[in-house]
Formats: structure tokens, C-alpha cells, sequence
């Protein structure tokens, strides 16, 4: 664990609320975000993660600085698995992409809280019970035959939990109604489509959040360097996913390179409760060599993709009026 300073931690959370809050100026009104639009933005957030790495490495040490860069390394490539649930979940609620920054926009909020809880108390977990390490790395390896057996698109939007509660809680109409989550009728406050596909969206990260926790607790064990890794990566998200959105069919490689990343993690994870619980000669695999690895197998996938094009799925990007347009959504049955 690492001596964080009080203020460290005021930086982070100032720099985070004020990111968010420059985005949701910068966004407030309905339109689609194009790529060199959605690359600028991606370039913002990147730079602002590097930054902050450069920070902690500069306070914190060497050790930490690179426990970070490794950390947020690996939660953003694991994020690539979440790019094809947002596009599969606004494809199902048939979501206007001028609205889709919008839902998001609250869903990284949400993410924000849930993995804050969650990875608290990983690490509470981690530090008790060192031996859960094994169960962890257990889970990743699951991951990596979903994965490899194409299971990992299973994800049922209308079906989620969230969804299924959201239901319950309070009516949803069947229409947008541009921007907004509620509105008025008969009297009456009703949901919108756009608030089911935040539910959605928030059951998603749930989902993924089983394997990215055991994931960045195989980096680190310290709450500062995991929580701060994981916010920047989930930041810069929405980015991302406008960025490649067109593009994600292309790199058809990634899920492998990612069942690669995750079960090397979770090798790194068996070593680690190994070296602590049996014997000291049992070797770790430091944080540079993580790293090192994941940049390679992101590398490598990215570029056997781009040379060996997956064959060519018929289908076409929507004009920009079409995206202004209001179709009726799936029911939320």
C-alpha cells in the first residue's frame, strides 16, 4: 500500500469533476458526434490519464507510477468488450445516435460509483483473505473460455435486471422523447426509452465488472492506484466508442488478444497468492512485465486484424439525418 497524500486524492476527484462537467457543457445539445470530433476527445482523455500517471509517479514512485500506467493499460483494452454491449444495447432500444452520448454520459457516472464500491472492497477482500486471489484468477479463466468460445455477446438488453427493476419502479413509455428521461402525461411522470438504455448500460458494467476487478487487483492492491486507473479509463469511454464505433467489426482479433491479457492475468494472479501463502521462492511477475505483455498482445491483435481482414459484413453508417430522426424503440416489455 502506498502513503497517498490527502491532496492527491483532492486532485483527482477535482480533475474528474471538472472533466465531466467540461463534457456535459461541451455536449449539451442533441447532435452526433463524428470521428475526428469523437479522436479529439479521445486524445483529451488519454493525455489527461498519461498526466495524471506522470503525477503519481512523480509522488508516489516509480513502482506506483507504473502499477498505474499497467492498470489503466489493461482496463482500457478490457473496456473493447464493453464498445460491442453499447453498440448491441443501442441497437436493441434503437437508440438516435444524437442522443446516445447523453445515456453515456450518466452511465460512466454510475460506473464511476459501482466500481468505486467494488473495488473497495476487493481490496479489503485481497488484503484479509489472500487466498481469494485464487478464485479470482478462477473467474478469469471462465472469462477467457467465454471468450474463446464466443459466448461473451450473450448479453440481453431488454432482459437485464436493471431493466426488469426499472419496469417495476415506474412506467415506460414507448416513444423518446428527445433528450430527457421523464415526462408528463395524464398527470402522471413516465420514463422514457433513453432511461431503460442507461439501466441497460449500468447492468453492463455490472456484468464486466466481474472480470475487470479480479483484473486490476491482480496489478495492484492498493485502492488509490485501482480506483484512479479504472476512472480514467472509464472516462474516456464515450470517446472511445464513437471513435471505433464504425470500426469495431474490423478488429476481430481484440477478443482473442483479450482472452490472452486475462489469462495471462489470471496466471500472474496464481503466482502471486502462491508466493504469499506457500512459499517466498515462488516467483511474482512484476508490473513492468505486465505491462510489456499487454502492450504487445494489443499490438499484435490490432495489426493481425488490420492485415488479415475478417470477411466483409454487409451493412453501412447512418447518415447524420437519420440520426436526428425518432424512430419508435423496442418495447420495454
Amino acid at each position: 500500500m502506498f502513503d497517498v497524500p490527502f491532496w492527491l486524492w483532492v486532485v483527482f476527484a477535482a480533475t474528474v469533476v471538472v472533466s465531466l462537467a467540461v463534457d456535459l457543457l461541451a455536449h449539451r445539445s442533441a447532435h452526433v458526434i463524428g470521428f475526428r470530433e469523437a479522436a479529439a476527445w479521445s486524445g483529451l482523455w488519454v493525455g489527461l490519464a498519461l498526466a495524471f500517471g506522470a503525477v503519481v509517479f512523480l509522488v508516489l514512485g516509480g513502482t506506483a507510477g507504473t502499477e498505474y500506467t499497467t492498470a489503466w493499460l489493461l482496463e482500457k483494452s478490457l473496456s473493447v468488450d464493453n464498445l460491442f454491449v453499447f453498440a448491441l444495447i443501442f441497437a436493441y432500444f434503437q437508440v438516435p445516435r444524437a442522443y446516445q452520448h447523453r445515456v453515456l454520459f450518466f452511465g460512466v457516472i454510475g460506473a464511476l460509483v459501482f466500481r468505486g464500491v467494488f473495488l473497495a472492497a476487493g481490496v479489503a477482500v485481497v488484503n484479509r483473505f489472500t487466498a481469494v486471489l485464487f478464485a479470482f484468477a478462477a473467474v478469469l479463466f471462465y472469462s477467457v473460455y467465454k471468450i474463446l468460445k464466443g459466448e461473451e455477446e450473450s448479453f440481453d438488453p431488454g432482459r437485464s435486471l436493471a431493466v426488469r427493476l426499472l419496469r417495476r419502479v415506474v412506467p415506460v413509455r414507448d416513444t423518446y422523447a428527445g433528450q430527457r428521461f421523464f415526462v408528463k402525461e395524464a398527470g402522471k411522470h413516465v420514463a422514457t426509452p433513453l432511461l431503460a438504455v442507461v439501466a441497460a448500460i449500468e447492468a453492463a458494467d455490472l456484468v464486466f465488472a466481474v472480470d475487470s476487478v479480479p483484473a486490476v487487483l491482480a496489478v495492484s492492491d492498493d485502492t488509490f492506484i485501482v480506483y484512479t486507473s479504472n476512472a480514467f479509463a472509464i472516462l474516456g469511454l464515450r470517446a472511445l466508442y464513437f471513435m471505433l464505433s464504425g470500426l469495431l467489426e474490423r478488429f476481430h482479433y481484440l477478443s482473442t488478444g483479450l482472452a490472452v491479457i486475462l489469462g495471462f492475468i489470471g496466471v500472474k494472479l496464481i503466482l502471486q497468492a502462491t508466493h504469499k501463502l506457500v512459499s517466498p521462492a515462488v516467483p511474482e511477475i512484476p508490473s513492468a512485465v505486465s505491462l510489456a505483455v499487454i502492450v504487445v498482445v494489443l499490438a499484435v491483435s490490432v495489426t493481425l486484424s488490420l492485415r488479415r481482414p475478417a470477411d466483409a459484413a454487409e451493412g453501412k453508417d447512418g447518415e447524420d439525418a437519420d440520426a436526428l430522426r425518432e424512430p419508435s424503440p423496442r418495447k420495454v416489455k
